[in-house]
């Protein structure tokens, strides 16, 4: 058995543990990442890159074909093979070898193996052949061990060998068929991709698709879905699942679907099951409750960033608290002062306020801060404003027929935006002037002075105040 001490221990060598220990490295502290799987995790090699390189070759072929002069070029399909390659090479092959790099290059020590509070600022570490070292920070433990993929009790589905979102961004073979148990982000964005793969898509929901968002942009996105040949059912439930020499059968209140593998895509949770939890007197499976410089609640020492606080499942967002926490350890352990006020240095604010996601369907959604729903349930005394984007200038060159829907919430009271949502092909771009205008609070008298470009979709938002009407 090996001891060592050192300044921090990061749980976790995902895009959130690297930026917790790159800040605190900065800030002068000795850090070591523990890891079991790939350094970069779960988004570098699993979710949002390979994802998203499964998605843009379809979309790039879409957008051509939208466009006359260019649409009279494209005489093939999809190379799929070539596809395949191209996620292959964002993924790296799955191999880690250049951040392990960056880490040597950071000044950050990587210990290999799964790691578990043993105690207090202690973590055991347990590697493939079963050598334990024994962790001890002098300052702070910082869990970013993310979340694992959902699995529902439905009767039959371990049994069915049935795929989980790993599966289906790591895939070799593209399934003729395809039924997908979920209607999230997840769900929404694999049924696009394998249906431009060439997969017969089924989406079983038990309620919308994109819950949690204006109800306009799952509606819009099931129906750019089944224009594409995707039998999209909602308000659907899975009964239970079975397989056999003709594949997978999905049971559902709706009756039966057959298709050769089944993907569940029914949402995420933190990746606290083997953490040791127990023996700092925590309990193990759910998500740590932290305050806004990620420290849980309850202890001076133990930090939960990332997916496993349970705030914000979005890497962007992991990274920003990762940013504040890695700082605000740094800041504790020289004794300085520590900026905990809203917006401060060594908070998450934004957590509550404007956390911005994109959905890579086509059409894309992108979404920040409350929608009218939300607003309303806050008291807020919001009004909302719609208009479409495809009576821009802009998005009509950008396409012919360009179809989608642009809303903002702006609370009457304060005269700002709270909220937005765009959806329409490429709006991803648009989202972050919506969010600095939340998080800057910027008054709509002031946002008619931030002129856009013309001709550009950026346009909506000049439209957008239009719409809301022009102040005295």
């Amino acid at each position: 058995m090996n001891r060592r001490e050192t300044d921090l221990i990061v749980i976790g060598g995902g895009a959130v543990g690297e930026n917790v220990a790159d800040r605190a490295s900065q800030g002068g502290l000795d850090t070591v990442i523990v890891e079991a799987e790939l350094v970069g995790g779960e988004c570098s090699y699993w979710a949002c890159i390979p994802s998203k390189a499964l998605l843009r070759s379809p979309q790039a072929l879409s957008a051509a074909r939208a466009v006359p002069g260019a649409a009279e070029a494209v005489t093939g399909e999809l190379d799929l093979a070539k596809v395949l390659e191209r996620r292959d090479a964002f993924t790296s092959n799955w191999s880690d070898e250049g951040q392990v790099r960056w880490l040597e290059s950071a000044g950050i020590d990587l210990v290999r193996g799964h790691g578990r509070l043993s105690g207090e600022r202690e973590v055991t570490v347990t590697d493939a052949e079963g050598r334990v070292t024994v962790l001890t920070a002098r300052h702070a433990v910082a869990v970013a061990t993310g979340s694992v993929a959902r699995m529902p009790s439905i009767p039959g589905l371990a049994e069915a060998g049935a795929w989980s979102s790993r599966d289906a961004t790591s895939v070799e073979q593209v399934p003729v068929s395809l039924a997908i148990i979920g209607g999230g982000v997840v769900a929404a964005e694999m049924a696009t991709a394998f249906a431009a793969l060439g997969s017969e898509v089924t989406v079983i929901a038990r309620h919308g698709l994109l819950g949690g968002m204006e109800p306009f942009a799952g509606e819009r996105v099931a129906a750019a879905l089944r224009d594409r040949g995707v039998t999209v059912r909602t308000d659907t439930t899975t009964e239970r699942v079975s397989r056999d020499e003709r594949g997978v059968t999905v049971h559902t209140s709706a009756g039966a679907i057959t298709a050769a593998e089944v993907l569940v895509a029914t949402g995420r949770t933190a990746a606290t099951e083997d953490l040791g939890l127990e023996s700092v007197g925590l309990e193990a499976g759910g998500h740590l409750e932290v305050d806004d410089t990620m420290l849980v609640r309850g202890f001076d020492w133990l930090y939960a960033v990332g997916d496993v606080n349970g705030r914000a499942l979005l890497t962007h967002q992991g990274k920003y608290q990762a940013r504040a926490a890695g700082d605000v350890i740094a800041a504790r352990a020289r004794g300085e002062r520590v900026r905990d006020e809203t917006w401060g240095a060594h908070v998450a604010t934004a957590d509550h306020y404007a956390v911005p996601q994109v959905v890579f369907t086509d059409p894309e959604v992108a979404a920040v801060g409350l929608t009218e729903a939300q607003a309303r349930e806050r008291g807020v005394h919001a009004r909302t404003v719609d208009f479409d984007p495809g009576q821009v200038a802009g998005a009509s060159l950008l396409r012919e027929g360009y179809e989608g829907l642009a809303r903002m919430i702006v609370d009457e009271d304060r005269r700002t935006l709270v909220g937005a949502t765009f959806v329409g092909p490429d709006v991803a771009e648009l989202l972050h002037a919506a969010t600095t205008a939340i998080v800057g609070e910027i008054p709509i008298e002031r946002l008619w002075h931030a002129v856009p470009s013309f001709p550009t979709v950026s346009e909506i938002w000049l439209r957008l105040l239009e719409a809301y009407g022009r102040p005295s």
